[in-house]
């Protein structure tokens, strides 16, 4: 799918529409927007606007040199987001191009920031809005939505937290649990991570508009703030962690330290049933009327002394 975005008047315009993107004026279009979009979209942009979209080979390249580039034509980046799929969360690369106040950007997932920064170009009635302050709006939005999602990932690990606290039988999916937010947590500090040597890039560039310089800077103060907190996050997950398994431990231990008193209570009554189970003739207690009685007492006997003197030295 093609969105374009174009001037008219004092507003921005959007069309999907094949023939009417066609028919725009060329210096009227702002932004393009190719979202899973086919290679006859990818081939009339390359021919109507003269650049080279990015391969997805290209755009996963992990090398500096492929995450951000510039000559005097055009300024390109690719950056990893984070998406929501069927078995968990997942990064995926998007491409900007940025050419002659013209932005191409090119995606496979569906964003949130992108359906944001769509509306809020939509309805901004300013005339000179170009290529690169919707450079700028994707990923101002893209800030606040990331730091609306940690907001909401540090009150599920508190709620964590608390049910380790709180709950008497802790389930052992509450470890699943914590993985999970630490799988989340590393992805995220990844891709934010990336976006703010973006950010850097790009003061350093000769290209890009001076007077944008400032937004720059908060966003990278921004984006320095929420790999801060990641890295609280995950502190905090690894305590969390580190406590489930103390009281898996404390847990195990119980039972061990049962099954050992079990053992230790049964074996003076052992003792007295293997002493009286020895197969010798003279043995004063065989012909003896109460001898059976006697050492049933005997072995109950023991195994109270045994658990007395547990409980007294408090192993109990």
């Amino acid at each position: 799918m093609l969105h374009c975005f174009y001037r008219e008047n004092t507003r921005l315009r959007q069309t999907d529409d094949p023939e009417e993107y066609a028919a725009l004026d060329p210096g009227r279009v702002v932004w393009i927007d190719l979202y899973n979009s086919s290679n006859e979209e990818k081939s009339f942009v390359e021919e109507r606007f003269k650049v080279e979209l990015f391969t997805r080979q290209e755009a996963e390249e992990i090398e500096s040199s492929s995450k951000f580039s510039e000559n005097e034509q055009e300024i390109n980046a690719n950056l990893n987001y984070i998406y929501k799929r069927e078995n968990g969360v997942a990064l995926d690369p998007v491409s900007f191009i940025l050419r002659e106040k013209l932005l191409i950007t090119q995606r496979n997932i569906p964003l949130r920031s992108f359906d944001e920064a769509q509306r809020a170009i939509l309805q901004n009635r300013r005339p000179q809005v170009n290529g690169y302050h919707i450079f700028l709006i994707l990923f101002e939005t893209r800030v606040d939505i990331e730091a609306d999602f940690l907001e909401d990932l540090s009150r599920k690990i508190y709620a964590v937290g608390r049910g380790l606290a709180l709950e008497k039988e802790v389930p052992d999916s509450i470890l699943i649990d914590i993985f999970n937010f630490q799988e989340l947590t590393i992805l995220f500090r990844e891709s934010t991570s990336e976006l703010k040597r973006l950010f850097s890039s790009i003061l350093r560039s000769e290209y890009f508009p001076k007077d944008e310089y400032e937004k720059l800077r908060v966003m990278i103060k921004d984006a320095d703030s929420l790999v801060s907190h990641t890295s609280f996050l995950f502190e905090r997950l690894e305590y969390l962690q580190n406590t489930f398994l103390g009281l898996i431990d404390m847990k195990q231990n119980k039972i061990i330290k049962i099954f050992t008193v079990m053992t230790v209570v049964f074996m003076p009554p052992t003792l007295i049933a293997s002493l009286y189970g020895m197969n010798f003739h003279f043995m004063p207690e065989l012909n003896w009327q109460f001898g059976y009685p006697l050492a049933l007492g005997l072995m109950a006997l023991s195994s109270l002394i045994t658990l007395f003197f547990f409980r007294w030295k408090k192993w109990l």
